[in-house]
């Protein structure tokens, strides 16, 4: 049985335009893997993730014995999130652009699963990620057009840091120019609705 990790990251509770490409995405892929199992995890809204701090930052790198349980919490939830991740086979992150960059959700969300002798382990090569074996597709909405240009801050990120914690195969889907005008709005959705459908086959 393959299981499947949705990320929404948008800040309009499932609402935005990313959210509902993800979704869009998952409805085809149950259709030709109907013994999927999915989960969803909406960081941005519905459970919002905390930005890091010193004192999480630091229970992350402490020695258990060590922790006060304030710190064995915030590992606690930690551990849950990399669980989900290192449980899915296939990971659906929907990634809206703001100015210029990714939700500040999205980059808390990595700051709790990049754990150092967990998710990644440095070594005398480099680091060398935990969480192999997985696919993952990123829906990214934009309201301009920047794919391909220096703006689009998000792809190389993104890319970059999932491979990092060992998700080397990602796919980006892109949804751009949503807010130039209703023509190119749909246009740009058009476009991705297409590619999920032929992604999701």
């Amino acid at each position: 049985m393959t299981t499947l990790l949705q990320i929404n990251t948008s800040i309009n509770n499932g609402n935005g335009q990313s959210s509902q490409l993800a979704r869009q995405f998952v409805a085809s892929y149950r259709k030709a893997h109907p013994d999927v199992q999915v989960r969803v995890r909406d960081v941005a809204a519905a459970e919002p993730i905390p930005h890091l701090d010193a004192e999480r930052f630091g229970a992350f790198i402490s020695q258990p014995e060590a922790r006060t349980p304030a710190q064995q919490a915030f590992v606690a939830f930690s551990d849950m999130l990399i669980e989900e991740l290192r449980k899915a086979d296939v990971i659906v992150l929907g990634l809206p652009m703001y100015n210029f960059g990714v939700p500040s959700q999205l980059k808390a969300y990595f700051d709790h699963v990049a754990r150092a002798g967990v998710t990644f382990k440095y070594t005398e090569q480099g680091p060398v990620g935990q969480l192999t074996g997985k696919k993952a597709y990123v829906f990214a909405t934009r309201g301009g057009v920047y794919a391909g240009s220096p703006l689009d801050t998000q792809t190389g990120y993104v890319r970059d840091f999932l491979r990092f914690i060992g998700i080397s195969d990602v796919t980006f889907v892109y949804a751009e120019g949503l807010a130039v005008n209703a023509q190119s709005r749909e246009a740009g959705l058009a476009r991705a609705a297409a590619e999920i459908e032929r992604l999701a086959a």
